[in-house]
């Protein structure tokens, strides 16, 4: 927003913070547990980042909802009702993300399984930062709204006479606008109203609901047939760059040394005198047999 109130940018910059906050928190967590730390965990983050921004913003979108719906409501109405809102979405969302990882914990892979570990356990802390920490922030920010104040120095915005021989950069700084008129309250978001006057009563239509619920039944049969034919594996090739060596490595790898079966190595587990000859022989010996 250009207004020097209503600018959102340290709301929006503690969303993002409180994402960061439930990383440390759960890789925290996991490396005090002695979980592994492996190099996909490193990918975790990202995904964290965007499900605690999507949250962020539902949170935004019911406090304004709440805002314009109870204008001289108190600030504990106004947050009650945001959460009536948006706390049922929030919370589907992150059963549903949580449930998914931790199902991942099933696997036999060990790399996978610290992946969904953490990633699992991250999105459980960024459901407690949403609904406390940035709660809070919602609230705070309100009230340097409610206090005219300016959204980096938080001073006192004055706005009236007093203004009127101040440049058009200073106004447009610390006012919102150079017109050195306070800047008016904004209407209805355009995305609001073209769910609201178009796509809602498009889907509600009869017609399409009846092809929404025939769409979802064949989505729903393909995903149960999916999960019939899936099998568990990975193809090394697709962890590589596409010019790298490994690709015709394990392409040239399968081509004249796929009917041999599969590697076998041995290993000795005890220690040895690897410099007495009759050791050595006795190995060797061990080895051709096993050959």
């Amino acid at each position: 927003r250009l207004s020097c109130i209503r600018n959102n940018i340290w709301l929006a910059s503690c969303g993002v913070l409180s994402s960061g906050l439930a990383v440390l928190s759960s890789f925290g967590l996991m490396l005090f547990c002695g979980v592994p730390f492996v190099v996909t965990v490193a990918n975790a983050p990202f995904l964290i980042l965007g499900v605690g921004v999507d949250d962020m913003f539902i949170m935004i979108a019911s406090w304004e909802q709440s805002s314009k719906k109870k204008e001289k409501s108190s600030v504990k109405s106004l947050l009650a009702e945001t959460y009536a809102e948006a706390a049922l979405s929030v919370t589907i969302t992150t059963l549903t993300d949580v449930l998914a990882f931790f199902i991942g914990t099933w696997t036999a892979f060990p790399s996978v399984r610290s992946f969904c570990l953490y990633t699992g356990t991250a999105f459980v802390f960024c459901y407690i930062y949403t609904m406390t920490f940035f709660g809070a922030i919602l609230v705070l920010n309100h009230k340097r709204e409610q206090g005219n104040r300016h959204w980096l120095t938080c001073m006192r915005v004055g706005v009236g006479e007093d203004q009127a021989e101040n440049s058009c950069m200073y106004n447009a700084c610390c006012i919102g606008s150079c017109s050195r008129q306070p800047s008016q309250p904004e209407g209805e978001h355009p995305m609001s109203i073209f769910f609201k006057k178009y796509y809602g009563p498009f889907v509600t239509n009869k017609w399409i609901k009846l092809l929404m619920v025939l769409l979802y039944g064949a989505y729903l049969g393909g995903s149960v047939y999916g999960c019939t034919q899936i099998r568990e594996g990975i193809d090394l090739r697709n962890l590589a760059n596409d010019d790298s060596y490994v690709i015709p490595y394990y392409d040239d790898d399968e081509k004249y040394f796929s009917t041999y079966g599969p590697r076998v190595m041995v290993v000795i587990t005890e220690s040895v005198d690897y410099w007495n000859e009759t050791v050595r022989l006795g190995i060797e010996s061990c080895a051709q047999n096993l050959e």
